[in-house]
């Protein structure tokens, strides 16, 4: 291939080459630094090279003119409103820390598009009932996704399985009965974002990819919760009536900003609580170091729970009331049922005294009854952020399922 130049036109000769063997991408090559309106002269050997030219030309919207004994054609390059490009637009910006990266409302024919590619048109309108920025973003959530990547751990590997213990049946029973409370509670929370992550458009791709590493954390936390609840025993605890039923509301609620207030701010903020306050009375090392994990874990999700709604709020302070209602409604709705499992309930104020001693258990109750109050003062501190009167956060608070999540 040779080019020579005659600003600003080139001339290129492709030889044998033809449109079947990838002659069009010489011809790219050699438009691409052509200002629009630029001359490009073809000459070339192959058959029939002159029609498919024309029609090349066509389709990217360059204009093709006749040649002479010298030249199979000239190709006058097209604009960036020419042709195809006539109706595409650029999808924002790869980055989003860029200016203008992220819209406020994309269009519903970028689709699956990579932020920062140009979109065609003409193509499909996908409909995402998540289609604004408001609805799912949260300042943090970039920030967010890179430490949870960073902070991915193996159940194999991170926890030492083999290491030595020795504990009473009951005592090893009350582990057993909290692992299987864990393990139900957990199976809600990889639910409740599974059903909404199809629903956002991926033009919010950090959103997307940290629901995605939340689920699977849930996962995991679901591997290693069972795993201990098995290592010494074959069978698990009891899941009662009420535990289902509390749960089966977070998955019923059909509204992304809900699902989330009442998931991940309120439930898991709690489930925190309860998660340092099993570190630190675990009666094992395997166990303290399986809830010293998820806690770093849980600690995320709750983070883009209050920072996606603080942006919501932002744009939409209506929102606020109708969050409190939620609240209102599922306390309503529960009202009838038991509660915490009690069994759930026995086993942590005997995981807290560390023995049957009478003063022990009046102290392992005295200390399950801290971790309640230390639960209604974080949900308090979450509410607040959100824009909660002191007064309506203590009230919200007590109104939350006595089951925790």
């Amino acid at each position: 291939m040779t080019i020579g130049e005659t600003s600003p036109s080139r001339i290129i000769d492709i030889e044998t080459l033809s449109f079947a063997s990838g002659a069009h991408l010489l011809l790219k090559k050699a438009l691409r630094d052509l200002p629009a309106g630029g001359r490009l002269g073809v000459r070339a050997a192959a058959q029939d090279f002159a029609v498919h030219l024309r029609g090349w030309c066509r389709a990217q919207g360059h204009e093709y003119l006749e040649g002479d004994d010298r030249f199979v054609a000239w190709i006058v390059r097209g604009t960036a409103t020419d042709g195809r490009w006539r109706q595409s637009e650029r999808a924002g910006r790869a980055d989003a820390r860029a200016d203008g990266a992220v819209l406020e409302v994309p269009p519903s024919n970028w689709g699956f598009a990579a932020r920062g590619a140009t979109v065609e048109a003409g193509g499909p309108a996908f409909h995402y009932p998540l289609q604004t920025k408001a609805q799912v973003w949260s300042e943090n959530v970039a920030k967010l996704y890179l430490q949870a990547v960073a902070a991915q751990w193996s159940p194999q590997t991170a926890i030492k399985w083999d290491a030595p213990f020795a504990l009473a049946d009951e005592v090893e029973q009350a582990v057993v009965q909290v692992m299987t409370y864990l393990i139900e509670n957990e199976n809600a929370a990889l639910q409740v974002p599974a059903r909404f992550i199809a629903q956002i458009h991926p033009h919010f791709r950090e959103v997307l990819q940290l629901l995605a590493v939340q689920i699977a954390d849930e996962a995991r936390h679901v591997e290693v919760f069972t795993r201990r609840a098995t290592l010494r025993n074959k069978e698990l605890g009891m899941s009662t009536v009420s535990g289902q039923q509390s749960l089966k509301t977070l998955l019923d609620e059909p509204d992304f900003a809900r699902a989330s207030f009442l998931l991940s701010v309120l439930g898991e903020g709690t489930f925190l609580n309860l998660l340092v306050f099993l570190e630190r009375y675990s009666p094992d090392p395997i166990t303290r170091d399986i809830v010293r994990l998820v806690v770093q874990d849980e600690a995320r999700h709750v983070a883009f729970g209050v920072g996606h709604l603080q942006y919501q709020l932002a744009a939409e302070p209506a929102l606020r009331e109708r969050l409190a209602l939620a609240i209102a409604r599922r306390h309503e709705e529960l009202a009838q049922t038991a509660g915490l499992n009690e069994e759930v309930f026995d086993a942590l104020i005997l995981l807290a005294a560390g023995s049957w001693q009478p003063q022990d258990i009046a102290a392992g109750y005295e200390r399950v009854q801290t971790l309640k109050a230390e639960m209604h003062a974080g949900r308090k501190m979450r509410l607040e952020k959100l824009g909660f009167s002191d007064a309506e956060a203590d009230q919200l608070s007590t109104l939350h399922t006595r089951n925790f999540m």
